[in-house]
């Protein structure tokens, strides 16, 4: 049985080269042991294991086969004969010693949650009100392979590091942590692309970077969830990192590495040419706001111009977290995301109720409609022109009551609710294929791409 000892010998193991492969004895001492077949399954579940392979023709056979530079073997053999020596000597190799660090963390033992994993909240009543059948659902999702995204705004790489709370300082009242394991991430509007691109969609991406690693990483990374980029690189700043240090679940410290100032106009000529260049062949065209000089209002004016010529749905987020954002400076578009701070600050009102709220953001920013998100209470859904039945807005609960990483949650709502409704879908429909999308999201720590069969599996 896989416990955690052997997740911190193979966490060792796995910094010791580019890529980790664990061989699995073909034995099985009795019929309460696990069979050779079930611990390979095991071993697969692990992220950082790159292959498990059986050893069926003896040791050395496999080890002349593969020819590791490193084999690493448990602390418990060092003092013993180990014939490994003799054999990866005939190619330089080494043998290392080691049980590996004394923590780890309980994410290492299962790979990423699936859709049935999660405990949801089944909106029942919600979904017989507004007609919201499985075979609508399926409909729409089946039909999101049929569309071309457009997504523009700011790209930020995600890095968490994992580290092992040591204690406190004797020197001074400082909290000391030891580094373990950093994950990086495609983030910002980078990953509402990847979301669409995931969920079926012939994706464009056209954003900023820097002239660094980051940025050739993001580029690399595009490419990979199958991203078309179209990147612009500005001398005057990095490519945005947010770099999270985390003890288990919490996040101690975050250091951003950016620069908020406007792009130049130079470039930003090029965003909106390239970005014209595809409107006149696409279905939906995403703004995905993060307020680091992206989307200077003269990009977003003309660019709302160009694809409300073009006919294209238009969908907007603006975040105003550790910086400040505007949603309402996205004026006419089909779709806006908010929270609830959000919505509040973009009409200077935090006393009334969020009725009146989000009917007056819907009038200042003339958005067809509004879904403001209320974190681990859900969404409200807001339409201009909402059939008289449903004049009163409604919330919609959230479908995941306990989230792993809230982060993300709100790029997967706004792709998934703006691809549906550009397909005709009505606003409450909508909503809940967004907020099944940001129940997948925030069962997984880090943003990873949405993929069309976690939809399927989900709704179902």
């Amino acid at each position: 049985m896989l416990h955690p000892g052997h997740i911190r010998f193979l966490r060792f193991a796995s910094e010791c080269g580019d890529r980790l492969i664990v061989g699995v004895n073909n034995t099985q001492p009795n019929a309460n042991y696990p069979t050779p077949a079930e611990r390979v399954e095991t071993l697969k579940s692990l992220d950082f294991v790159d292959e498990v392979i059986l050893i069926e023709d003896g040791l050395e056979s496999t080890l002349r086969a593969l020819r590791p530079e490193v084999v690493v073997k448990g602390k418990e053999y060092e003092s013993i004969h180990n014939i490994e020596y003799k054999i990866i000597n005939d190619w330089q190799g080494t043998l290392i010693f080691s049980s590996g660090e004394s923590s780890y963390s309980a994410s290492d033992l299962l790979s990423a949650a699936s859709p049935s994993d999660i405990f949801w909240v089944r909106p029942q009543s919600y979904l017989r009100r507004h007609g919201v059948t499985l075979d609508r659902s399926r409909s729409l999702i089946s039909s999101f392979g049929r569309l071309k995204v457009v997504v523009v705004g700011d790209l930020i790489v995600d890095e968490y590091v994992n580290c092992e709370a040591l204690g406190m300082s004797r020197e001074d009242p400082t909290v000391v942590v030891s580094p373990q394991k950093t994950d990086r991430f495609l983030g910002g509007a980078g990953i509402v692309a990847a979301h669409a691109a995931g969920l079926g969609a012939e994706t464009h991406f056209v954003s900023l970077t820097g002239l660094d690693e980051p940025a050739e990483w993001a580029n690399e990374k595009l490419v990979s969830y199958e991203v078309k980029p179209h990147l612009f690189a500005d001398h005057s700043r990095p490519t945005s990192l947010k770099r999270r240090y985390r003890v288990g679940s919490k996040t101690m410290l975050r250091v951003s590495h950016l620069r908020q100032h406007e792009v130049r106009s130079q470039i930003a000529s090029q965003i909106c040419e390239e970005t014209e260049a595809i409107l006149p062949n696409a279905d939906v065209l995403i703004f995905a706001d993060f307020n680091y000089g992206c989307l200077p209002q003269s990009v977003v004016d003309r660019l709302i111009q160009s694809g409300k010529a073009c006919h294209t749905f238009i969908a907007a987020d603006s975040q105003s977290s550790s910086q400040l954002g505007n949603i309402a400076r996205f004026e006419g578009v089909d779709l806006i995301t908010p929270t609830e701070h959000e919505a509040r600050l973009a009409i200077r009102n935090q006393q009334q109720s969020l009725t009146t709220v989000g009917m007056s953001l819907l009038t200042a920013s003339k958005a067809r409609c509004a879904f403001i998100t209320l974190g681990a209470a859900g969404l409200i859904v807001f339409e201009s022109n909402a059939p008289q039945e449903f004049l009163e807005p409604e919330r919609l609960p959230a479908l995941n009551p306990n989230p792993v990483d809230v982060a993300g949650a709100g790029d997967s709502l706004l792709v998934s609710a703006a691809m549906s409704l550009s397909l005709g879908a009505d606003t409450h429909l909508a909503a809940y294929l967004g907020s099944v999308a940001a129940a997948i999201q925030t069962s997984r720590v880090g943003n990873t791409p949405l993929h069309h069969s976690e939809m399927m599996q989900a709704i179902h």
